[in-house]
């Protein structure tokens, strides 16, 4: 069991380093139909296994060789893969082992359909960095956040490449559109090309059933933009539908497998392109009204500083440097964290103790400190990234034992928790600090933020994953809306942070 268990995690890990996840034949049949509309070329700058040009074999039928298939693949060994089983027809398609991001062609093509490698931004090399930088600051005029993954890169340099009038098809993760570059990327998209698509996927319909990400599909044209879209959501892999939407001008559809509806663009950019429309819905409050939002300590190694009750006794580490700490939302079960939970924890083995220094002189420790802080240098933890920006390697992050915390990330689970025991989250969890201290108004503030209908507004805040899982980062969640009627009816009152001392931590 460990060994398949072993494999299968390889498996995974080799996928996620080249960003490969396969595009079903019906997926890739609709966006094929899609672009090769007055065009007798289809560029793919991501070919893979040749999935789109299988579904141009399909769709070209009695007339195969008429359209033209141009691929990039960087993966020798995929195309020799493709080659051996004789996907590739030479006589119709031309493919190149060539990187589209740092040695894209000097043409600009017709039709474009690609599933780009998703490959997030912490995957990437710093030379790639640089030239994703580079690339968006000539498309857009300005770099992107840093978090942006070579997929977005991909997309910007797709359209660079599309000519007037083309057409382009790209299926990407909903990060996409809900990443902290999304606006500026959505508008330069939208002010210079036009939406003509956006297809989501109900949870039992995604093209990539077991792989943590929520896909889109979007349609894109070389035309001025319009004020409207189609916005589509597919609940159940159903292949005609799909390809019914893209051929007949994606008229309004209510099928059982397929819903299209026309879409106000403006809407749709502030809501979310993943997520329904929101027309006539204005939110006066929002959690920022009451609370600030911070993250969990990044420890930047946790086996180091995060620790058991008997660990710190073998290492005789002073209890004034221990301080009660959580490092896993599942930890957490329920909605209300207690030093009982941190009682059962311990019987189990789990570590509750957060070893935090201070940044005072190494020689001004106890021997017992000075000790197992050698041990970390012998390590070389105070190599690593995150570590290394500290001065000293040692001092820690520090919060305020904040009273409420947020799992952020989970499937269905995402949830505020009482934080009675006073303790210090890790990144699994974030911070929530009311700008009240008053026990009344903080029972007010559970209440509301227990209430079911705010955590399903997580979803016009939250990044969508596979599963239903969603992720929520800090400053999102600030922006969590909260129904009037519940507000009004809980009796709170704006207010503004008192003590902006209560939010202290360390700067690395």
């Amino acid at each position: 069991m460990a060994d398949n268990l072993s494999a299968e995690w390889s498996e995974r890990e080799k996928l996620r380093e080249r960003g490969q996840f396969w595009t079903p034949i019906w997926i890739a049949r609709a966006m094929v139909a899609y672009v090769k509309q007055g065009s007798d070329l289809i560029f793919d700058p991501a070919a893979g296994k040749g999935v789109f040009y299988s579904a141009l074999k399909e769709l070209d039928g009695e007339e195969h060789g008429r359209m033209k298939y141009y691929g990039l693949e960087l993966d020798p060994k995929i195309i020799a893969e493709a080659n051996q089983e004789r996907i590739f027809d030479p006589a119709s398609c031309r493919i190149e082992i060539r990187d589209f991001i740092t040695a894209p062609p000097q043409e600009s093509f017709q039709a474009i359909v690609a599933n780009p490698p998703y490959i997030r931004h912490h995957r990437l090399s710093p030379k790639m960095k640089e030239k994703f930088r580079m690339i968006s600051k000539l498309a857009l005029g300005r770099t992107l956040d840093g978090r942006a993954g070579l997929h977005v890169c991909f997309l910007i340099q797709a359209l660079r490449h599309l000519q007037e009038g083309g057409r382009l098809a790209f299926i990407m993760p909903a990060d996409t559109v809900e990443g902290v570059f999304a606006k500026p990327l959505w508008n330069w998209i939208t002010a210079n090309y036009r939406l003509e698509a956006v297809v989501t996927f109900a949870e039992g319909a995604s093209p990539f059933p077991g792989v943590d990400t929520n896909p889109l599909i979007f349609l894109i044209r070389n035309r001025p933009p319009k004020a409207t879209f189609c916005w589509a959501r597919v609940f159940d892999p159903e292949p005609d539908s799909l390809m019914l939407l893209v051929t007949n001008g994606f008229a309004k559809s209510e099928a059982h497998s397929l819903k299209a509806q026309e879409r106000n663009l403006r809407e749709a950019l502030k809501t979310g392109l993943s997520r329904p429309p929101q027309t006539g819905i204005e939110f006066e409050y929002h959690l920022s009204d009451f609370a600030r939002v911070m993250r969990g300590i990044a420890t930047g190694a946790n086996e180091f500083f995060f620790l058991t009750h008997a660990q710190a006794q073998t290492m005789s580490l002073p209890k004034e440097l221990l301080v009660p700490a959580i490092g896993r939302t599942r930890d957490v079960n329920g909605d209300t964290i207690t030093k009982e939970t941190l009682e059962a924890l311990e019987r189990k083995g789990r570590p509750t103790l957060l070893f935090s220094p201070t940044g005072k002189k190494f020689a001004d420790f106890p021997a017992s400190v000075q000790a197992y802080l050698r041990q970390g240098e012998e390590l070389k933890l105070n190599e690593r990234p995150l570590i290394s920006l500290r001065q000293p390697w040692y001092k820690m992050e520090t919060r305020v034992p904040p009273a409420f915390l947020f799992a952020y990330l989970g499937r269905r689970n995402a949830r505020f928790i009482r934080n009675e025991a006073k303790v210090i989250p890790l990144t699994c969890l974030l911070c929530v600090y009311p700008h009240s201290q008053d026990p009344n108004s903080l029972d007010r503030l559970w209440n509301l933020l227990s209430h079911p209908a705010v955590i399903e507004n997580l979803k016009l805040v939250g990044k969508s994953y596979g599963s239903g899982a969603i992720k929520v980062e800090p400053r999102s969640l600030e922006k969590l809306p909260l129904p009037k009627n519940l507000v009004e009816d809980s009796g709170l009152i704006k207010e503004s942070p008192k003590n902006k001392s209560l939010f202290l931590f360390s700067q690395i």
